[in-house]
């Protein structure tokens, strides 16, 4: 399920910030259906070449950022373009290079129109999508590659064989260690872990490793939000200020509604940054970031443009603290974990020891090293707790089931209600602490998480009855990539 989550390294298919905005989200890309050969249409051959070269250079860690315009250019950062060489060198020469289509998008968050252009890339060993978008001036305004894969619906033992070799190769190559759960009607097919929870101990990945799993916990936090508002206690168009009746900042208290902090549309601002990094271990409950964080003012209007924020998730889950007068872990572990039937799930602190909990692995000058230096001192309403593949699917089908929210409030909770930046394969949208999207023409729902030595992915489709949860104890995408395959993939109804 493509979320943006602002803490994840960087992630090598990602090249520049898409549609010429400097909040855009780090996005990750996933594979996406392609023409076949008989769609191939003309194209101007200024376009193809400029295309071609970037995608030469980019290869070689050495593209042209005058093409650039000044915004991009801010997130093109020489760490982003090497681990995209990184990724790209691999494959070889490149030995073919074809348009394949060309649309029309518009910028979710400036709505401005680019014109989008699909090439299919062959190398030696490998085959990729490289997408291009030009601003009206012929400038360019995002880039960005994903592997290559045709539309496809596999029959379910055929998703299986596919799957297990997949991950088996991923893992082979060190490229994943986690655990895969795949599920049909609440119904494991798939579930396996594979590598190492603890390296220096040679603790083995199982199915009951928790892992922690990012801005994963934004979908829990939602369903706290949902219930509250199921329960006539929060409105979802009041302002901040009449449950937090004395936060610090007044534009803040009084403009941004709950509807704006779930969507990511407040203008609150994000809270990773040298500030953080100097008071991580001392940001010990919601209120100590509010402490830090709340005096700032607003980024721009409320409603205006979707800006990932994970600050605003900080600020809901304060909300619940003081509408429900409970502890926000408290809550969530009694109103959603447990009626969920989640006994590994939760947000203790890194320094209490946590039975199961694997270590996080990131990579630093190409070496992995534990990702302890990075994490905060405990999981918030935001992001940084822990669970299990198992877990994840007991809450899957809990929502559904309606064990957590009834039939409307789930499905006001998981309708996308503000457009994020999206391929026209794979339109998405953000609804409530869950992104909204089309895979494959199968519409699922879901988040990801990533940070330094964590990944994850939870991608329900309910037409097709297919649960996918992949967890990893290691830097994006490598849990992604994992979710990726499989939803590329899901059999047809």
């Amino acid at each position: 399920m493509l979320v943006p989550d602002r803490r994840r390294s960087s992630c090598a298919v990602l090249i520049a910030a898409i549609l010429l905005s400097s909040c855009a989200p780090a996005v990750r890309t996933t594979a996406q259906p392609s023409a076949t050969p008989a769609e191939v249409q003309a194209v101007d051959p200024k376009v193809q070449a400029l295309a071609k070269d970037w995608l030469i250079r980019t290869q070689q860690a050495n593209p042209d950022r005058s093409q650039l315009e000044k915004r991009i250019n801010a997130v093109l950062t020489p760490a982003l373009i090497s681990g995209a060489a990184k990724s790209l060198a691999p494959l070889g020469p490149l030995t073919g290079f074809t348009f394949v289509r060309s649309s029309t998008i518009v910028g979710p968050m400036t709505h401005k129109r680019f014109q989008q252009y699909t090439f299919l890339a062959t190398f030696r060993h490998a085959k990729l999508n490289w997408f291009i978008v030009l601003d009206d001036a012929g400038k360019i305004a995002g880039i960005e590659f994903a592997p290559y894969s045709p539309k496809m619906h596999l029959s379910e033992s055929q998703l299986v064989n596919a799957l297990q070799k997949e991950a088996k190769r991923e893992a082979t190559a060190g490229r994943f260690s986690g655990a895969v759960l795949v599920a049909h009607d609440g119904k494991a097919i798939l579930a396996q872990a594979y590598g190492l929870a603890d390296r220096e101990r040679k603790i083995p990945n199982t199915l009951a490793t928790r892992f922690r799993i990012g801005s994963m916990n934004k979908m829990f936090t939602a369903v706290a939000i949902m219930q509250l508002v199921e329960g006539g206690k929060i409105a979802l168009d009041a302002p901040l200020g009449r449950y937090v009746t004395d936060y610090p900042n007044k534009d803040v208290a009084t403009k941004v509604t709950i509807h704006d902090l779930l969507t990511h549309t407040g203008g609150t601002g994000d809270i990773f940054g040298p500030e953080f990094d100097s008071h991580r271990l001392q940001l010990r409950t919601l209120d100590d970031y509010v402490s830090l964080y709340g005096k700032r003012g607003l980024k721009f209007t409320p409603g205006s443009r979707f800006d990932y924020s994970n600050y605003g998730f900080i600020l809901l889950g304060v909300v619940i603290e003081r509408v429900s007068g409970e502890n926000y872990y408290d809550y969530v572990r009694e109103r959603v974990y447990e009626p969920a039937g989640m006994t590994s799930t939760g947000s203790d602190a890194e320094s209490q020891v946590v039975p199961d909990r694997s270590v996080g692995y990131t990579s630093v000058n190409g070496k992995l090293q534990s990702n302890t230096e990075t994490l905060p001192y405990r999981g918030t309403s935001a992001g940084g707790g822990y669970s299990t593949v198992e877990d994840l699917l007991r809450f899957a089908i809990a929502l559904q089931n309606n064990a957590l929210l009834d039939a409307a409030h789930m499905q006001v909770l998981t309708t996308g209600k503000v457009d994020m930046p999206s391929m026209p394969d794979n339109p998405r949208r953000y609804a409530y602490g869950f992104g909204d999207e089309q895979i494959n023409g199968v519409r699922c729902f879901g988040h990801n998480g990533g940070a330094p030595g964590m990944n994850g992915d939870l991608t329900i489709c309910p037409v097709p009855g297919y649960i996918v949860a992949v967890l990893a104890n290691m830097d994006p995408p490598a849990a992604e990539d994992i979710s990726a395959f499989t939803t590329a993939r899901l059999p047809a109804r």
